[in-house]
This record gives structure tokens, C-alpha cells and sequence, in this order.
């Protein structure tokens, strides 16, 4: 079983997490969910515009936050920084437990990615947008109240530590190891 970290413990790793590299960076893992609870870490995927990841359940799963209950596509993939995985989950085998698509080594913060952003990644451009992405029962259940505490945090939204809210805006292949490039002035 893996212990969890108390906040002390979590907040003590916040240095690590500033320092991940701001323009360009790395793809760490790639996680397709094909059904409720299930997780298939990938070496390749295809990041499609209207699929999102190729396999995922992001579109039959729809969107709660919708009346009409169509997927929302601000929220069509979502983006956690490695550092921070690693180090609420412990061990990189409990890294798609916390239900993102894409773990990449790179500053999230909303001060380095402001929504609209482009990132490329492989052959894909996704686009940063405003939705929130925050820490849920799930995240509790599997990580703990301390851990929700952390990413939900002032600091931790600023960082965006669970995770960041992204559409496709140009479909492709990534590949785990992929560098993830930050557009300077919307330009690679």
C-alpha cells in the first residue's frame, strides 16, 4: 500500500515542481481511458479534433457541466504536470489514477501557459483554455484529503497542480518522450 503524504510533506515539494522547465519540455506518459475506471498507458497516440484522444472516453462520456450534455471541448484533453504526479501518487504506476490524458514535464502554471496558449507536442497542437481543472472525491479517494487540499489550493490553482484544461487544435501523433514546445507570441 502507498502512504500518503501529509500537505507539509506535499507543499515541501513545491520547489521541484517551479522548476520544471518553462519552454520546452518533455511528454512523460500518455494515458487513454477507454471506460470508467479503466486506464491504458500508451507509447503512441492520435490526438484527434473531434475525438480527442483516439480510444479515450472523453467524448461518449459527455460533460456535466453542459445542459445539453455534449463533451465539452475546452475540456476535451487534460494536461498534469509529471512532477507534480510523481510526487502526489508516489510511484509512476499510480500516475493515471489521477485521470489525465497527458504528463508532461513543463510549467503549467497559469502564469507561464495563460489560457490560449499553444503547445506542440509530436505532430498535435493543443490549446490551453480557461476551464478549471480542480480535484474531485475520485482524486481524494486515491490520493487523499491532504493531497485535494494541495492541488486545490490558491497556490495550487496558480500553478494548476491538478492538471490543465486543454482543446485539440491541430490533430496528430504524440509519442511518450515527444518534447512539448511552449508557441512564443503564438509561434513555434
Amino acid at each position: 500500500m502507498t502512504t500518503l503524504l501529509t500537505r507539509a510533506e506535499l507543499e515541501a515539494g513545491l520547489d521541484h515542481i517551479r522548476a520544471s522547465p518553462m519552454e520546452s519540455g518533455t511528454l512523460e506518459m500518455i494515458v487513454r481511458r477507454p471506460g470508467v475506471g479503466e486506464r491504458e498507458l500508451l507509447d503512441e497516440g492520435v490526438l484527434d479534433l473531434s475525438e480527442g484522444l483516439v480510444g479515450d472516453m472523453w467524448q461518449r462520456r459527455g460533460s456535466r457541466n453542459k445542459i445539453t450534455g455534449d463533451p465539452d471541448v475546452n475540456r476535451q484533453i487534460t494536461v498534469m504536470n509529471a512532477r507534480c504526479a510523481a510526487l502526489v501518487a508516489r510511484d509512476r504506476e499510480r500516475w493515471p489514477l489521477a485521470g489525465d490524458q497527458l504528463y508532461v514535464d513543463l510549467d503549467l502554471s497559469v502564469a507561464n501557459i495563460p489560457p490560449g496558449t499553444r503547445l506542440q507536442i509530436g505532430s498535435a497542437v493543443i490549446e490551453a483554455t480557461a476551464e478549471l481543472h480542480l480535484g474531485c472525491s475520485k482524486f481524494q479517494t486515491r490520493f487523499g484529503w491532504s493531497a485535494v487540499l494541495f492541488v486545490n489550493s490558491r497556490v495550487g490553482r496558480e500553478l494548476r497542480l491538478r492538471g490543465m484544461s486543454a482543446k485539440i487544435v491541430t490533430g496528430g501523433v504524440v509519442r511518450t518522450g515527444d518534447k512539448v514546445h511552449v508557441a512564443a507570441g503564438g509561434e513555434f
